[in-house]
């Protein structure tokens, strides 16, 4: 270990019981609290860890864990408010690739996590330095230590040899230990909130006495929505507010509240937070605004030193309508109804659209976090509490920053399987972008990448908090449709045909009805209607034969969703039939019923509240169709099994470390890849190529295509510089040689036009015919690899036909990158050619993805064009750029 490595920054996470600890390299300061942490264990546990009972072990093993950074040895400890209370070591014994560890947690302070969350850390880090196994020697009475070591999720064997066992971890990640990581993680980060959303008292400092004050704001929600728990203020100038208890400081509260809301001055932020934590507080929520970077830094520090949870700042506050607890610490203008819609957003203003929108829907809400600037508790978490809290089926998100959208994902992933998780997908453009950074100092992310995380997680993204909310009406009151296939049925055929448009542009599809199904249709509806899809029933038709209309609409097995666009008639208004009745008179259909009304003045309402059942009813087509083809595209998604990535065969990832570590040892600023490290890369993964060779001089370049003239004899040659990405566009490509005077011609060309630039050429005989694809890579500095896969060749950035998928990809993931674009008919057949070798199609991607896991330095793979064709997929051309960077382990337990 170096010093850099012993002074890397520590981090944060969660404890089985919510506890906040921080896990951090030993410090030489530390040698008294490790002394102290061996010396104050029982002679029993003492026995378990030493295999003797030894108070000499103390002084050694203290001495070992801060003696100076020496290779192959790394030491983590855990500390809670300054105290230690867990060591993990780890130390290579004869090859570099395995190592001894050992871990002691404090005495009386075992089964709260403390040793599995410290060797979690170790192997993410054992990882990072090359290692791949982990010994560990206990005695076979020692229970508690071989079940930390079974739970962890990574493969473990174990061998007896007398008293003692052997355990063999190893630590290649799967997908077994990252569910487990997962598990753990998410009873640790719920057990964290519940002082935050479930508080048994709550302070709510900085409440003023003048009526516009934001602290006085919420004292009055949390007043007025009679918070059926213990409520405090703290103000030094008065000794109650609103009938509400007053006092001078946190300190001088009369038990310390489970929640703080702060709504002071920037200025005198840093100060009360630090008065909360010292008191005891376990949750802040901070409206303040407007805090400068040592504000929020010290404010951060503060909440991690002493673990409170941290809602904002920046932000509205949260609320729980949980009839136990009438949770509403916001500044809103009203209270948010009860009910089983959770609510998370970064933004006041989207948050207070969305109750008033849940509202006149007729909806409400389980819990209501507003985020603001996000210093700590996230999306993520939130999704964890929904998932748990006994009353939230539909999520709704609206987030302009992601802290860690890996975890996310696979959070968002495993939620979505149980309920509908719908998003604002804020920050599309640059200019939204650039106005995210602004508001909460968001991180630019791009279109795709978000897109790709949306897709991929199952979540609803949405434009708009109009189109969120026209979404969740459907999902939350009808069952989903099981397919695309829509029948409408209007009383005016001029709205029928726009409904028409409306689905058939939003992807949904209107299949001819049955001959037994339009004969039942006929049976009913008044003379004159038309029986076809979209049914018109004439502006005559009754209430009675409306619904019998839907009913056999919703009953029959070529359609997926009923869809009832209505306009007021005189007709109806004079016979005394309520056309809306129709729909709503007969609960349990079983397809997805939905209206338009025309003369309907909001965009979405439900025509009942009665919960599921409940039929949506939108003011236009255009609207309807979007909140079915989000639906659609639900029921797909939960459709379709869980992914899987598989076992690739022949990959050498420790040789191609070595290769980039090597490379850049040789260019610290990173850069572009000369053709030969590029294909020792590619061969590192099985990436096939085609045969080439490198040529610096004429007389090098005709013999390279002496050897690699195939049976038409035709030779490529492309220049190459550093730096040099479109070689078509410059002119720096000769196709179609033949013979030896025109690769001579073709080689003096090139040098004479690229004079003081070209570093030789590349030679490659000429390509069979096949279908020029592209797939490549980026590294999102947000949210890491992202892979790219479409039409290739010259045309790739004119058409941009292209889909793209988060690594690591699954068996689903490459499936929809293939069928995707709109080239991939191409690869199917289309005009008679045959498919291509799809299953080395989906090798070559499987492989760029696990080469841009392995590989955090890879900021960009460029793979243009790849030949594909019946015989096989071939890459042409290949462009990787390194930088110098790691990045962190994604689903490594820690806070923000």
């Amino acid at each position: 270990m170096t010093d850099d490595e012993r002074n890397r920054p520590p981090a944060h996470a969660l404890l089985a019981d919510g506890t906040t600890v921080c896990i951090r390299t030993t410090r030489p300061g530390d040698h008294a609290q490790l002394r102290g942490l061996y010396e104050e264990m029982s002679p029993e546990n003492l026995r378990l860890r030493f295999f003797v009972v030894s108070r000499r072990a103390a002084e050694q093993a203290a001495d070992r864990a801060c003696a100076p950074p020496r290779p192959g040895y790394r030491a983590l400890l855990a500390e809670t408010k300054g105290q230690i209370i867990g060591l993990a070591e780890y130390e290579t014994v004869g090859e570099a690739t395995a190592a001894e560890i050992s871990l002691a947690v404090a005495e009386g302070l075992h089964h709260r996590g403390i040793g599995t969350l410290l060797l979690e850390h170790l192997v993410s880090a054992a990882r990072a330095d090359g290692i791949e196994t982990f010994t560990a020697d206990a005695l076979a009475e020692n229970h508690e230590v071989l079940k930390v070591f079974a739970d962890l999720g990574l493969r473990t064997t174990r061998h007896f040899d007398g008293p003692e066992l052997r355990c063999v971890i190893q630590l290649a990640e799967n997908e077994t230990y990252l569910t487990a990581v997962e598990a753990r993680g998410l009873a640790a980060d719920v057990a964290s909130l519940e002082p935050l959303l479930r508080p048994q008292s709550i302070a709510v400092v900085g409440a003023g006495r003048k009526p516009g004050s934001v602290g006085r704001a919420v004292l009055r929600n949390l007043c007025t929505g009679s918070f059926t728990r213990q409520l405090f203020a703290v103000n030094p100038s008065v000794s109650s507010l609103m009938h509400v208890p007053a006092y001078p400081s946190v300190a001088a509260l009369p038990l310390v509240p489970d929640l703080a809301v702060l709504a002071v001055p920037a200025a005198a932020l840093p100060d009360t937070a630090e008065d909360c934590g010292k008191a005891g507080v376990r949750a802040l929520v901070v409206v303040t605004a407007g805090l400068d970077a040592g504000q929020s830094a010290a404010l951060l520090a503060t909440c991690r030193r002493y673990g409170m949870r941290l809602v904002g700042p920046n932000c509205l506050g949260i609320a729980n309508t949980d009839k136990q607890l009438s949770l509403d610490s916001t500044f809103a203008a009203r209270h948010p109804r009860a009910g089983t819609v959770g609510i998370a957003v970064q933004s006041g203003g989207v948050g207070i659209a969305l109750l008033d929108g849940l509202t006149r829907l007729g909806l409400g809400v389980s819990s209501f976090v507003s985020l603001g600037d996000k210093y700590d508790v996230s999306g993520n978490d939130l999704l964890q509490w929904w998932e748990h809290d006994g009353t939230t089926d539909l999520a709704l998100l609206h987030l302009e920053s992601f802290g860690n959208p890996r975890a996310f994902s696979r959070t968002a992933r495993r939620v979505s399987r149980s309920m509908p998780v719908l998003t604002v997908d804020a920050g599309r453009t640059a200019a939204g972008r650039r106005a995210a950074a602004s508001h909460t100092s968001a991180a630019a992310t791009r279109t795709m990448t978000r897109q790709a995380l949306f897709t991929q997680a199952g979540i609803t993204a949405t434009h708009s908090v109009s189109e969120l909310l026209s979404a969740a009406a459907l999902m939350h009151a009808q069952p989903l449709p099981a397919g695309s296939r829509i029948g409408i049925v209007t009383n005016a055929g001029g709205a029928g045909v726009l409904a028409a448009d409306a689905c058939a542009e939003a992807g949904l599809a209107l299949p001819p009805l049955s001959a037994d199904l339009v004969d039942a249709l006929r049976a009913v509806l008044p003379m004159g209607a038309s029986a076809v899809n979209p049914v018109d029933a004439t502006a005559a038709v009754s209430e009675t034969e409306l619904k019998r209309c839907v009913d056999l609409l919703a009953r029959d097995p070529g359609i997926d969703a009923v869809l009832v666009v209505l306009v007021p008639t005189a007709v109806a208004a004079a016979t005394g039939d309520d056309l809306v009745r129709a729909l709503t008179d007969t609960p349990g259909r079983p397809r997805t019923v939905a209206a338009v009304r025309l003369d309907q003045a909001l965009p979405v309402r439900l025509l009942s509240t009665e919960g599921a059942g409940a039929v949506p009813s939108y003011a236009d087509p255009q609207t309807a169709a979007g909140a079915l083809a989000h639906a659609v595209r639900r029921a797909q998604w939960l459709a379709r099994p869980p992914g899987s990535v598989p076992e690739l065969a022949g990959v050498e990832t420790p040789r191609a470390r070595t290769v980039v570590e090597s490379w850049l040892a040789r260019h610290p600023d990173g850069g572009w890849l000369e053709p030969r490290d590029c294909a020792e890369l590619l061969s590192c993964y099985g990436i096939p190529q085609l045969p080439w060779a490198w040529a610096e001089t004429e007389d090098d370049a005709v013999q390279a295509a002496d050897r690699l003239r195939g049976p038409d004899g035709r030779i490529v040659l492309k220049a190459h510089w550093p730096g040099l990405l479109h070689k078509s566009e410059q002119g720096a490509v000769h196709l179609d040689l033949q013979g030896e005077s025109q690769v001579r011609a073709a080689f003096r060309d090139l040098e004479t036009r690229f004079t003081g630039l070209l570093t030789g050429v590349v030679v490659q005989p000429l390509a069979e015919r096949g279908t020029e694809l592209f797939a490549g890579v980026v590294q999102d500095e947000v949210f890491g690899p992202l892979v790219l896969f479409g039409l290739g060749g010259t045309a790739t950035e004119v058409l941009a036909d292209h889909a793209a998928r988060l690594a690591p990809l699954t068996d689903l993931d490459i499936h929809d990158l293939i069928t995707a674009p709109r080239c991939a008919p191409l690869l199917f057949g289309h005009g008679g050619r045959g498919p291509v070798d799809l299953e080395g199609l989906e090798q070559l991607l499987y492989r760029l993805s696990r080469m841009a896991c392995d590989l955090p330095q890879l900021a960009e793979a460029d793979f243009n064009p790849v030949l594909a064709g019946p015989g096989g997929i071939t890459t042409l051309d290949v462009r990787v750029r390194l930088l110098a960077r790691t990045t962190r382990d994604p689903y490594l337990r820690r806070l923000r």
